[in-house]
């Protein structure tokens, strides 16, 4: 029998039994309880009282007391009783009731100590061990606190309080597959339980299993339908399966049982960019913003927003919040930071990549004017990109990241920075190309023979990018999709580095080039790109590789596309030679690679018109 059979068992009947003595403490005691348990807390004290006035030592009366207190937020005074009450008679029940009231009045380390005792006086109670793991949380021990409660399921195996408290636990650890578990034993036990199908929804959304998510969302909103939060995590779900007019539906009704929810109100501002609302979602990071100014996460995505639209001005200093975001670390130099303010002549300046290796293929083109300003530029970028990026216009030392230790210098502006720096607005991004180095002609004849002869149209493929991206489900795409382009009459050569498990066996059955494994840097990548006729990609670092180098490529874009890509255009005024192939609809590349084979076969035709001629 557990603490709370042990206390409900007393409090079943309202009379005294016969034989008897209604003034007796025990008698007076359990009426107490009774009367507690009856939601009459003053009548309780009162039997408690009387019972004390009898037998001061009472010690069932003494725990109770600590009960009533606890039950009226008297914590201090709850703890005074039970310690009493233990003094006289250390059983488990009283022992247990202290750990809880310390662990209510946050004295976790006292209210642990409690429960180990209390289990060593009953090691073979299952309520004891969820209890000592539910503090173990507490203290931020999760741990140990999983290890309490596979003792409490070891007694108890259908134990659901200590099953959902396990894989709440290995959720935030991000032990999906676990966590999962632990919910399927619980919700198996008691069904009906909102917050815990709340949380196994979450659970299967980080699995990307969408469909079970919002069946346990709906199934959780049954059962609680004034919780926002769940309102909040189903319209998240929808967005997830690209249901974006529904999701904001439930935004909607989030917003409208808590209306200052700014988790949905950015929520609902993701899925209004998705239906081309950009004017509404602009309004909903402003009152997101408004109702919480420091929320970074708004500010980033509102600049990001205002790029998309063309609003650069804007989003160049909203985009410097990125370092609040806790994705990428602030280096804090002691240095000055500069943003194009003050003159930097005869300064040495250390200019480092901060984001994406597309980012600072980007924003290279912005180095030489730096070095235009009189200073002297170093330039710390990831180690694959030194080799090339010394070589810039503008470079006089060039670091890899790794290195660690970095030369001295005056000042420091971080590559992303550099737009804003320079005040860029859409009419004044210095969009001449080539600005990145010209291979080496030794390195592009090697590459020319690796490829053999150039008796046909080549044309370089990327079909992904990094996995790891918050957006990698949006701009990449499996190499099936391209496999439909492959009967053209041309020279198809891979430039896809990271080749994922599901592209190997596809990549195998085509006639594709594979020459990847000699890209062992930037350097050797410009080169092969610089063979080819025409490059193909999605939007990765090859994508601005290209560009800057000013050879042509083509750059598959999902229909709500990173910022610099903007919105409604074929072209980019960031690259003159490079050709945007948008999406018509969400997550639709079929109609964009029908599109892209037409011109493609046009475009093979023409330059085997003109070979023929040559």
């Amino acid at each position: 029998m557990n603490l709370r059979q042990r206390r409900a068992a007393s409090s079943k009947s309202g009379a005294v039994p016969n034989g008897t003595d209604a003034r007796s403490p025990a008698v007076l005691c359990d009426l107490a309880r009774r009367l507690l348990f009856a939601g009459q807390p003053t009548e309780a004290v009162n039997r408690c009282q009387h019972a004390l006035t009898i037998d001061p030592d009472h010690a069932a009366s003494l725990c109770l007391m600590g009960e009533i207190c606890l039950h009226s937020g008297q914590l201090d005074q709850a703890v005074e009783w039970v310690t009493r009450a233990i003094s006289i008679d250390p059983k488990v029940d009283y022992v247990a009731t202290l750990g809880t009231v310390l662990q209510r009045s946050g004295r976790l380390t006292e209210a642990l100590k409690a429960f180990e005792k209390a289990i060593s006086i009953e090691p073979e109670n299952a309520e004891l061990w969820k209890n000592f793991g539910a503090i173990l949380i507490d203290l931020n021990h999760p741990d140990h606190a999983l290890l309490g409660l596979q003792q409490a399921l070891k007694l108890r195996p259908r134990y659901v309080e200590a099953a959902n408290l396990s894989g709440l636990i290995l959720y935030r650890q991000e032990r999906h597959a676990e966590a999962l578990e632990f919910f399927n034993l619980s919700l198996e036990v008691e069904p009906a339980q909102a917050d815990a199908l709340q949380v196994r929804a979450l659970v299967f959304l980080n699995l990307k299993r969408f469909e079970e998510a919002l069946a346990d969302n709906h199934q959780s909103q049954l059962f609680n339908p004034g919780d926002a939060d769940t309102h909040n995590n189903l319209a998240t779900t929808l967005q997830k399966l690209g249901r974006y007019a529904d999701s904001v539906e439930w935004y909607d009704r989030a917003i409208a049982l808590r209306p200052n929810f700014v988790l949905a109100l950015n929520g609902r501002a993701h899925s209004l960019i998705e239906l081309r609302r950009t004017d509404e979602a602009l309004t909903c990071y402003a009152r997101s913003i408004a109702l919480d100014p420091e929320n970074p996460e708004a500010r980033w995505d509102m600049a990001l927003l205002q790029m998309l639209v063309g609003n650069f001005e804007a989003g160049w200093v909203g985009r410097e919040g990125r370092w609040k975001l806790g994705i990428m670390r602030d280096p804090r130099f002691s240095q000055p930071l500069w943003l194009g303010n003050g003159s930097i002549e005869g300064k040495t300046i250390l200019l480092y990549a901060d984001e994406g290796l597309g980012d600072m293929f980007q924003f290279a083109r912005y180095i030489p004017m730096v070095a235009s300003l009189g200073a002297r530029v170093i330039a710390a970028v990831a180690d694959p990109a030194c080799s090339l990026m010394s070589r810039l216009d503008g470079v006089a030392e060039c670091i890899p990241k790794s290195m660690g230790a970095l030369p001295a210098f005056d000042i420091h502006c971080p590559i992303s920075s550099l737009p804003l720096a320079f005040k860029t607005a859409v009419e004044t991004i210095p969009s001449a190309v080539p600005y990145l180095p010209t291979p080496a002609v030794e390195r592009i004849r090697e590459w020319e023979g690796r490829l053999g002869a150039h008796d046909k149209f080549r044309v370089g493929l990327v079909w992904s990018g990094n996995a790891g991206h918050i957006n990698d489900h949006n701009r990449s795409m499996p190499l099936r999709e391209l496999t439909g382009i492959l009967d053209l009459d041309a020279t198809f050569v891979s430039l896809q580095k990271d080749l994922r498990d599901r592209d190997r066996e596809v990549l195998a059955s085509t006639a594709i080039v594979d020459l990847t494994q000699g890209l062992s840097d930037f350097d050797e990548t410009s080169a092969l790109v610089s063979c080819l006729d025409l490059a193909i990609t999605v939007d990765t670092s090859v994508a601005h590789l290209a560009g800057g180098l000013g050879c042509p490529v083509w750059i598959l874009l999902p229909y709500t596309p990173d910022y610099r890509w903007m919105l409604d255009r074929e072209d980019s005024p960031w690259y003159p030679t490079a050709r945007l192939f948008r999406q018509a609809e969400s997550r639709e590349w079929s109609g964009v690679l029908e599109r892209m084979r037409v011109e493609l076969g046009a475009l093979i035709e023409d330059w085997r018109h003109r070979s023929a001629q040559m």
